[in-house]
């Protein structure tokens, strides 16, 4: 018994921890609820604007708001009505199923259907794809035989690595793959949504009618640019299909520890690079400056770092839970910024010029170009600046060996500041046609800062305050003795209480900055899109 004349208290034991089973299967419902998700969002937008356009007159017997390809290509624009429809409906299921947690279970231990499902809705893009992005069937062709090239890459880079294993026997962390198969599934699911969109929507618009050189619906940089617009089908295409393999993929642990997906994710990467730069403008030399951003933004980050790195003081032992706490948020704050910047600098606010005209207006090229060039410039140029900074910061999230290191120097919080300026500067250019207008915008920018930083300064001080030691909280003579004889101990007990009162805020903490992330991330994207395409749509003449 201890001298302070009281017995310790046992410290009751905590609940046993979930079953790994239950735990691996409300993981796996995780991924296929945001599949599935991600799935019924392009899906029901496709299906409602399908590829191709609508028809904008009654001439030649045709009727205005029907779909152009179900004159011109029946049999296409049937098979990508049929794979659209199947993967939303079969997505739906899936979410239908995935509410109802007993159900859910009982249906994947089963007969699997939820799996089944999701292949049905993986299948049915990969089909709306192929039959809606192109109008030939040797391209159609190819976007099928692309998922067999990636599997086959997938599988070389995956026995490479395993050859290299066994000359370096090193096990991998195993509790890193949930955190690799998070990663993975969100950027495979951004690249999915934002180049299934393009795909049917490409830049330069499409025909609005028939002429000698081209029918309705067609890409319009096809037949004004056809070197250009096959980079960027290709690219996209090749973006799509890899991402779409990725995710049929991410539930092995084999590719997950080996980081064979990861190699994939980033050819994925490197395609939207390229896709970006042939669709975004028109000439070789302004594609060239696109991808020499990128370029740029590396050699920046790698520098900051290499002068980090030099300094003795350098923080090498900081907690690993930060560091990928801070890795997912920047993470997030990359995807949300590449997803609109593609959107946006592939179909520029104002639209694209429906034909030539007496005036020198080129089909397929800007609107905006023409009649704010200033304006346009410096939407392209901001656009571009953040794009390629978010796409760079999220190939150097994917390795551990240079996150950790840009994280510690901020180098990567500095790329991540400029590519949110760089938003905040295309969508005050492109938002409006008057300077005071942007003016206006870009002071709303600066008050939310102020505000924000008035907010920060007032809690810290106030936080400092309380943190001040009073004279009746220090410690007296009596209460050390009592320490150093024992009787003042604290209680096994009380030990755990207290640890786990402190876990549980923790986690209420993490909670909360992960909902406002959500929430801010959903603003942010649906205000974008809808600033630079306003209601009521744009003129297309003067």
């Amino acid at each position: 018994m201890p001298s302070g004349g009281r017995s310790p208290r046992v410290q009751k034991p905590e609940k046993q921890d979930k079953d790994p089973d239950v735990n691996k299967r409300e993981e796996e419902h995780e991924v296929l609820m945001l599949l599935a998700t991600f799935a019924v969002t392009i899906t029901y937008v496709a299906g409602l604007g399908p590829p191709g356009g609508f028809w904008g007159n009654s001439q030649d017997g045709h009727r205005v708001s029907d779909p152009i390809m179900q004159d011109h290509n029946s049999s296409r624009y049937q098979a990508f009505f049929v794979c659209n429809s199947t993967a939303f409906v079969a997505s739906l299921l899936i979410i239908v199923l995935l509410l109802d947690k007993k159900l859910s279970q009982r249906i994947s231990k089963r007969f699997v259907a939820l799996y089944g499902f999701i292949a049905v809705a993986l299948i049915g893009l990969v089909g709306a794809y192929a039959a809606g992005s192109c109008r030939e069937a040797d391209n159609t062709i190819y976007v099928v035989f692309l998922a067999g090239a990636v599997l086959a890459y997938i599988f070389l880079q995956m026995a490479i690595t395993e050859a290299m294993n066994k000359t370096n026997k090193k096990d991998r962390v195993p509790d890193t793959v949930a955190r690799n198969r998070s990663l993975v599934m969100l950027l495979a699911t951004l690249v999915v949504s934002i180049t299934y969109q393009a795909g049917l929507d490409p830049p330069g618009g499409l025909w609005p009618d028939d002429q000698e050189e081209h029918k309705g619906g067609d890409p319009v940089l096809l037949t004004t640019h056809p070197t250009r617009y096959k980079v960027f089908f290709y690219s996209n295409s090749a973006a799509f299909v890899t991402s779409l393999v990725v995710i049929i993929m991410v539930q092995s642990r084999f590719l997950l520890q080996r980081h064979t997906l990861h190699a994939a994710m980033l050819l994925d990467l490197f395609g939207l690079i390229i896709a970006y730069a042939a669709g975004s403008n028109r000439d070789s030399s302004t594609s060239i400056y696109v991808v020499a951003l990128a370029g740029v933004v590396l050699v920046y980050v790698v520098i900051h770092i290499v002068f980090f790195t030099l300094e003795e003081h350098m923080d090498k032992n900081q907690d690993p839970d930060k560091l990928d706490n801070r890795r997912e948020m920047l993470l997030l704050l990359a995807i949300l910024a590449a997803t609109l910047t593609y959107q946006a600098g592939l179909t520029p606010p104002g639209g694209f010029w429906s034909a030539d005209d007496k005036f020198g207006h080129h089909a397929g090229f800007p609107v905006l170009l023409d009649n704010y060039p200033r304006r346009y410039n410096a939407f392209f140029y901001c656009n571009a600046a953040s794009f390629m900074a978010s796409v760079t910061l999220i190939v150097l999230l994917v390795n551990p060996t240079l996150y950790k290191p840009g994280i510690r120097c901020y180098a990567l919080y500095v790329c991540m500041v400029m590519g949110m300026f760089g938003l905040m500067g295309a969508y005050a250019a492109g938002s409006s046609r008057h300077v005071r207008t942007s003016i206006y915008v870009l002071t709303l920018v600066a008050a939310v800062f102020a505000f924000v930083t008035f907010q920060v300064l007032i809690f810290w001080i106030r936080n400092w305050r309380k943190g001040q030691p009073k004279e009746e909280d220090s410690p007296k003579e009596e209460d050390l003795d009592l320490n150093v004889m024992g009787s003042s101990e604290p209680v096994a007990g009380d030990m755990g209480t207290e640890e786990k009162g402190t876990e549980d805020k923790g986690t209420e903490e993490k909670d909360l900055r992960e909902y406002l992330m959500l929430l801010g991330v959903l603003a942010a994207s649906v205000t974008y899109q809808s600033g630079l395409k306003p209601p009521g749509g744009l003129w297309q003449d003067n």
